[in-house]
């Protein structure tokens, strides 16, 4: 099984389509088709199921594809650390980090990285935490910053950061603008905006209302932090979010309200890489910088059941 095959079939199982992924390659079409197809019959099982517009994944494409990404990136962690035994950084660091994080200031981080590795490529993926630590797990991101409300997949390791507690906001105009407190179980009755299911803020307020045996409705559901803000704005729901992001909902007029009990928890952030051995050269030095010396305190590495 040639490493060129897998690269190609890894590439139209990310883009679903052929054309994207040679463009993105910078190889024929041609050429990568009859790539996947002379790794198909050595498999001796198709991987795709084509169409005219798109391409999708059989269940033995689904299982290569995980096996696939860990194998390149290994590959990938072997060069780089052949490279920096040489005194050299070079390669491709790829991060991902879902919105609003506390405790890294992402974009300055990665400022730094490449004024001090010119010749390392960087490349930035932003999405829910669940899909980022699985994108760990499986190879296609060097590490990512997450808030994990949930099980951690085997082989990926958090490093805590900071963490702030999740508190209501509102409207100026809502019931409770202005309250000192409210309860979790007091909020039965609204409509919530929220963020989809992969994210971390969600996770751990779908969490505390099971907690308190409260089916809350979520009727306007969306993907980034402008958004739920202007919704928030409208009054066309409430929303329970991390304190951070409703410092920018305060900076709209909105009202924040502290949440009481045992459930509320903390949002905490984190850096998700992969086990010890399989953390690349890049990864390590950008995550050096966390650990700096004028750091007010070293990040701590902790284990989710």
């Amino acid at each position: 099984m040639e490493l060129r095959h897998l690269e190609y079939f890894v590439a139209v199982a990310e883009e679903r389509h052929f054309t994207r992924a040679a463009q993105r390659l910078l190889v024929s079409q041609s050429g990568l088709s009859a790539s996947v197809r002379a790794l198909e019959r050595e498999l001796g099982a198709p991987l795709f199921v084509r169409s005219t517009r798109r391409v999708e994944l059989t269940g033995a494409g689904r299982a290569l594809l995980v096996e696939a990404s860990r194998a390149l990136a290994s590959v990938r962690a072997g060069k780089e650390a052949v490279a920096a035994v040489q005194g050299l950084m070079r390669g491709t660091l790829a991060v991902g980090t879902e919105q609003c994080v506390t405790g890294v200031h992402v974009p300055g981080l990665l400022a730094r990285f490449r004024s001090e590795h010119p010749d390392v490529e960087i490349r930035l993926r932003q999405a829910g935490s669940a899909s980022l630590v699985d994108d760990v797990a499986e190879g296609r991101l060097d590490l990512a910053f997450v808030v994990v409300s949930g099980a951690v997949p085997e082989g990926v390791r958090l490093i805590r950061l900071a963490g702030e507690p999740m508190v209501l906001l509102c409207h100026p105009g809502h019931r409770l603008a202005g309250a000192a407190g409210t309860r979790w179980a007091d909020l039965a009755d609204e409509v919530f905006v929220d963020f989809h299911q992969d994210w971390g803020a969600r996770g751990l307020t779908d969490r505390a209302f099971e907690a308190v045996d409260v089916e809350r409705r979520v009727a306007l559901e969306v993907n980034d932090v402008h958004s739920l803000i202007e919704l928030v704005g409208h009054g066309l729901g409430i929303a329970v979010v991390p304190r951070p992001i409703a410092r920018k909902g305060e900076a709209a007029a909105l009202s924040t309200v502290p949440l009481a009990g045992a459930e509320t928890g903390l949002w905490e952030v984190s850096a998700a890489v992969p086990e010890e051995r399989r953390t690349g050269p890049a990864a390590r030095e950008l995550l050096s910088y966390l650990t700096h010396p004028e750091a007010d305190e070293a990040p701590e590495t902790v284990d989710r059941p």
